[in-house]
Order: structure tokens, then sequence, then C-alpha cells
């Protein structure tokens, strides 16, 4: 892996990193998403602070939820799950970074559920479907890392697990989702 110095978020010779700061090896397997994995760590070497937009399907899926919902979720995921991997907020959304295949199978362990709650069922993105990810450095705003990731493989929930953190979550309060919107 290049180091990136013009980064802080990604210069190897920093020895520790927020949690919300995307490593170098984090940076590569973001980047490991698009089709040209190159081009896109040299676009956020020269601009550190925009966010990007990536293909959902191969590197991972993204279970897209209220903000309030995800942060929940992640808390629930956290305490008595298996944990979550990478986690951001976007537009007032908690995008939660999910192994492939999730956004497909997401929505059929829903309908198992037989869902019917007041609480919308999350949108999920897969293949064929693109995220916008917030900055590498993690700062204050409405786009930024919540779990960022730091590692070249991190570990994904798969769709039992967030199928789980999400029925825990909208059972164990209630939430205004007034801004509905279709589900996966």
């Amino acid at each position: 892996m290049t180091t990136l110095t013009g980064c802080p978020a990604l210069d190897l010779r920093t020895t520790t990193a927020s949690a919300t700061h995307v490593t170098p090896a984090g940076a590569a397997w973001l980047a490991s998403a698009s089709a040209q994995p190159g081009g896109t760590l040299a676009a956020w070497q020269a601009r550190p602070t925009a966010p990007a937009v990536l293909p959902c399907g191969t590197a991972f899926d993204v279970v897209n939820v209220p903000l309030v919902l995800g942060r929940r979720m992640l808390d629930l995921l956290w305490a008595e799950g298996p944990g979550s991997g990478p986690a951001a907020v976007h537009r007032g959304r908690t995008l939660l970074f999910a192994a492939p295949g999730t956004a497909h199978r997401l929505p059929a362990l829903l309908a198992w559920e037989e869902w019917s709650t007041p609480v919308p069922a999350p949108l999920c993105h897969g293949r064929g479907d693109a995220v916008t990810v917030p900055p590498l450095a993690g700062e204050a705003g409405p786009s930024r890392w919540l779990v960022a990731p730091d590692a070249r493989l991190p570990w994904l929930p798969g769709p039992e697990a967030l199928l789980w953190a999400f029925v825990r979550a909208t059972r164990a309060a209630d939430i205004d989702f007034s801004d509905r919107r279709p589900g996966c």
C-alpha cells in the first residue's frame, strides 16, 4: 500500500487512529469496491475531506435506516450481539455496512418475520446500487463515520445479525418515523 501523505487519515506514519478516522487499510478496503481502486485512493489523497460514491454488492452491502434507529441498532450489536462492521451517518440516516448479499436476503427475512409495525423496513443497497461514504477523516458534520473501516477485510454483519438488531431496536422503544420511505 502506498503512503498517502496528503491525508492525515491515510498517513501510515500515524501510529493510532480514532474510531471515526479511516485507516490506510480501511481506505484500501473501501476503494476495493470501486472499478478503479487506485484512482479512488488518488482522489482521496487529493481531496481527503470530500465524500465519495462507491458501488455496493462486491466488497459490501449497506443497510440504511433512520438515524435514531441506527444508533439503537449499533448499541445492541455492540452490547448484546456480535458487534458491527463500519457504520456511518449520511443525510440524517445511519448506514450499516454489511456482508455482500445482505441487501438481497434481509427483505426476505423481514417478510418471514411478518414485519408489520409502523416502522418502515430498512433501505437495502446491494449489487447495482451505490452509496455516498463520508470523508476519510472523521470530522463533525452531516456525513461522518461512527465506526470507521480499520482493516483490509473488516468483519461485516450478515442479514441475520442485522435482522436481530433491527427487530430488537424497533420493539424496544417507540420511535417516530414520520418520514416513511419505501423498504428494501
